[in-house]
């Protein structure tokens, strides 16, 4: 455990003492002392924090991580002892009744992305501050009480350079003229919420102002990002997404927005996606597109502002008692998010989301439920490393998948009514999952006691058959749906779900599959008759799942499989087609399609795929078939089928289309011939691009990098193509682009930087490990698998850098850098000893679980596609 650790006991102790009230938060990060001299180590700040609380009476403590605790007081005249400060946590005793603590800490900036962040643009040399507190690390910035159900006002004052723009949760103030330079805001105090959505935001950053129109009124609002970033802000099409968001969820929530202000900012080195911060919502600024990206990307960046928009109702008003509902913090998040997109296209068109959260989320679902470390997704949250631990597909997208099939189960209207009373009765305060089932149940009338114990509180996805006999007109005389388990997930559940009848129509190519009947029905148990299909022709199709309203894996029959394999660019549906390609990628991944018919299949339906994010998981997916799942003395001519497949595509594409550049982009990472890399250094120099491509600053790197994977580019080259690109972007691709350099000298220099050297910034840390393996490298880095073991146990024990290297560092270590190209059985053998040595942490054991569980399934793949 590490030793600034939260438990869940611990936090419950504390609430039965004390009880938080307000926060007066002064951060001067100005570099003085509180003796107005600059502080010995330019890396700290220094930070007041004074809590009003109410006391039971006895013993407690506050949360705090920091180089020092200057001193403390309490009910300002009683010194309290600092020096019992440790483990993050300083103690103090009080009377019953109301008090105030105040705490002076010397903190540290952050390059981790934890905490008060800070970096130094390398494009211009311009400052840039922001903080990132969940799950707990506010006690980085201020003293406080680190648990979200000790929600408390905070009124925030900041010093700090007077050219500075800063924000936080509270409407943007003018600075009032300080010392030295500088000037101090000093904001407003905030509504009653949480400390790990407290924000403060700082630097030299770029503001421009707009308005969103509220229930509550005209709401003051910004898009913030770096200088260097500017040319690629669209903030137009930002706050146009943004607005559309408010107007659907104050309609479908019944509750105007709850924050005074909103600010969204684009920040570099983020670790996550986004963060829902009250009022002040930060992002990482590669959703800043400096080069040219397919609609996926626009379509997910829409989603990431609409699921940071809808926690500020689920998350931030209405806030989880502890973080055993973190489950249904991002679930209810990631489906509203959705609703909102299809809300909002339906009226001003565009694709449907839920065929791109079919294709994209819940394969992420699919693929995490069956690891061995899988969880309920109402799991466990014992402390706050068991949190870092479960922030994954169970916790967001099968989360998301099974409110998707409760909506299916108690009607989308009923569902919102039983919403808009959860946030009006507990506005403000913390709530558990009963709570909202409680809502849910009046709202719909139904008996929702089954539903947490089915899917909440089991693991596993089941799978769908179809089992039927026909006449001889092709008839249903009986039809059944059959559903199973896998063995150490036993558990059989009721589910929702439409069976369509998809049936061939026209002549030749104009030919089309299309749906000619559907039924919804209620299944439960092993087996479930419907009757209502007797009689009805079984077309040529048959799909389980149409409309994908539940969450479960799905079987094709054979006449059904052929269907799919020779027609998938015929079958007219998107969605049906995304649940269609969802149970293709099932059965290959569970080996029961041969890889190379997987990238037939590909191959034969990307180029009609309408969906943006089906045509961008698709490919990957044909990547990893072509790659991964094949044994190596084919994978050769596997992967030149594929390069042929895709050059045929991109020769045929409609120039400037985002088919030509997905085509494009993947062609770039699968080129692995000398003639394949004597176009790619075509491309470089402006020869032989496809008409309407663009070899833009990201293009250009992704060819850098291929090249350096082959062979066929030296560092010197890398270096030129760094120099053409001196943006933090840039230095990423290039830290990768020598991490995959086919050179023994700068691949262990590669790995020296990946795991002994702590001043790697977490983006380009993340982006040496991502470069580091490739299978056509697998004979030059054997050995390294041996230091992967060792770097491993340094890990697990915290030993020297990684003391102190943020999870993000070590999670990039432990899943990017297993060596899966040389992942045999012998080797993974190896792995059982190390999980079988004591000691080990659950961070270390889970990981090596989950890459040992995907390094066995790929040899699955393998044998069966020899």
């Amino acid at each position: 455990m590490k030793p600034a650790n939260i438990t869940r006991a611990t936090a419950r102790e504390r609430s039965q003492v004390i009880t938080a009230e307000s926060y007066e938060v002064t951060v001067d990060l100005s570099g003085l002392g509180m003796d107005g001299e600059p502080l010995a180590d330019a890396e700290t700040f220094l930070s007041t924090s004074s809590i009003v609380f109410h006391s039971t009476g006895g013993a407690s403590h506050v949360d705090v991580i920091a180089d020092q605790v200057v001193e403390a007081w309490l009910d300002d005249e009683h010194a309290v002892d600092v020096s019992g400060y440790a483990d993050g946590k300083l103690p103090f005793t009080t009377e019953p009744g109301d008090h105030r603590l105040t705490v002076v800490a010397l903190c540290r900036y952050s390059h981790t992305g934890e905490g008060l962040h800070r970096f130094v643009d390398p494009a211009d040399g311009r400052t840039y501050l922001y903080t990132q507190f969940e799950t707990a690390d506010a006690r980085r910035m201020y003293a406080n009480v680190e648990q979200p159900d000790q929600k408390a006002t905070f009124q925030l004052t900041v010093v700090a350079p007077a050219h500075w723009t800063v924000v936080s949760n509270q409407l943007a103030v003018e600075p009032e003229e300080g010392a030295n330079g500088c000037g101090i805001w000093e904001f407003e105090p905030t509504l009653r919420m949480s400390s790990y959505i407290t924000a403060l935001v700082a630097g030299e950053y770029h503001r421009v102002e707009h308005t969103i129109a509220s229930k509550a009124g005209d709401i003051p609002a910004s898009v913030m990002c770096r200088q260097s970033m500017v040319e690629h802000l669209d903030d137009e099409r930002i706050m146009r997404t943004t607005q559309r968001g408010f107007e659907v969820f104050e309609e479908a929530f019944g509750h105007p927005y709850p924050f005074g202000s909103y600010d969204q900012v684009f920040v570099p080195e983020f670790n996550a996606g986004a963060m829902e911060n009250a009022g002040c919502v930060t992002f990482r600024d590669e959703y800043l597109f400096r080069s040219r990206v397919s609609a996926d990307r626009y379509e997910a960046r829409d989603n990431t502002i609409l699921h940071e928009l809808a926690h500020m109702w689920f998350g931030d008003l209405v806030t989880m008692t502890w973080w055993d509902d973190l489950w249904l913090n991002e679930s209810f998040a990631e489906w509203a998010s959705h609703f909102a997109m299809h809300r909002i296209n339906a009226a001003d068109g565009g694709s449907d989301p839920w065929v791109g959260f079919c294709n994209a989320r819940k394969t992420w679902a699919y693929r995490q439920d069956q690891l061995p470390t899988t969880h309920p997704i109402a799991a466990d949250m014992v402390d706050l490393e068991a949190v870092e631990q479960n922030f994954d597909g169970i916790t967001y997208a099968k989360g998301a998948s099974t409110l998707k099939q409760l909506v299916a189960q108690v009607g989308e209207e009923n569902f919102l009514q039983g919403v808009r009373a959860y946030f009006a009765e507990h506005a403000f305060g913390n709530t558990e999952l009963a709570d909202l089932l409680g809502a849910l149940e009046q709202a719909s009338g139904r008996d929702l006691s089954n539903f947490a114990g089915e899917w909440l509180e089991t693991t596993g996805v089941n799978t769908l058959r179809a089992d039927f006999d026909l006449d001889e007109q092709g008839r249903f005389t009986r039809f059944d749906v059959v559903q199973s388990a896998a063995p150490e997930h036993p558990t059989l559940r009721s589910h929702r779900l439409a069976i369509g009848i998809f049936t061939l129509q026209g002549e030749g190519e104009q030919r089309v599959l299309s749906r000619t009947d559907e039924i919804e029905v209620d299944i439960s148990g092993e087996r479930t008759a419907v009757p209502a299909l007797v009689g009805s022709h079984r077309g040529d199709l048959v799909l389980l799942n149409d409309r994908d309203l539940t969450y479960a894996k799905v079987r094709l029959d054979e006449a059904s499989l052929a269907t799919l394999v020779d027609h998938i660019h015929q079958l007219d549906d998107p969605l049906a087609r995304a649940v269609c390609w969802s149970a293709a990628w099932d059965m290959c991944r569970d080996a029961e399609m041969r890889s190379d018919d997987y990238l037939a299949l590909v191959l034969r339906g990307i180029a009609t795929e309408t969906d943006p994010n089906a045509l961008s998981a698709l490919r990957m997916q044909a990547q990893t078939a072509a790659v991964a799942y094949t044994p190596a003395e084919r994978r050769s001519e596997t992967r030149a089928r594929l390069v042929a497949g895709l050059a045929g595509l991109l020769k045929q594409a409609e120039p400037g289309t985002d088919h030509q550049l997905a085509f494009a982009s993947q062609l770039i990472t699968a080129v692995d011939s000398e003639a394949g890399a004597a176009l790619l250094k075509a491309w470089l120099v402006g020869e032989e691009v496809p008409e309407g491509l663009e070899v833009d600053a990201d293009l250009r790197w992704r060819i850098v990098c291929t090249l350096a994977r082959m062979g066929q580019i030296d560092a010197a080259g890398i270096d030129a193509e760094a120099q053409r690109d001196q943006t933090i972007a840039g230095a990423q691709w290039a830290a990768g682009a020598r991490s995959a350099l086919r050179d023994e000298q700068t691949k262990a220099e590669a790995w020296r930087l990946a795991t002994e050297d702590e001043s790697v910034p977490n983006g380009t840390h993340g982006a040496i490990c991502s470069w580091f393996w490739s299978y056509n490298q697998a004979e030059m880095l054997r050995g390294y698998e041996e230091r992967y073991l060792d770097v491993v146990r340094r890990i697990s024990a915290a030993e020297g850098l990684w003391a102190t290297r943020g999870h993000s560092a070590s999670q990039n270590v432990l899943v990017l850098l297993f060596p899966t190209p040389l992942a045999d059985e012998a080797f993974l053998g190896k792995v059982d000893e190390l999980l079988a040595e004591p000691g080990l942490s659950d961070q270390v054991r889970r990981v090596l679980l989950e890459q040992q569980d995907n390094a066995r399934r790929t040899l699955r793949c393998q044998a069966a596609s020899r």
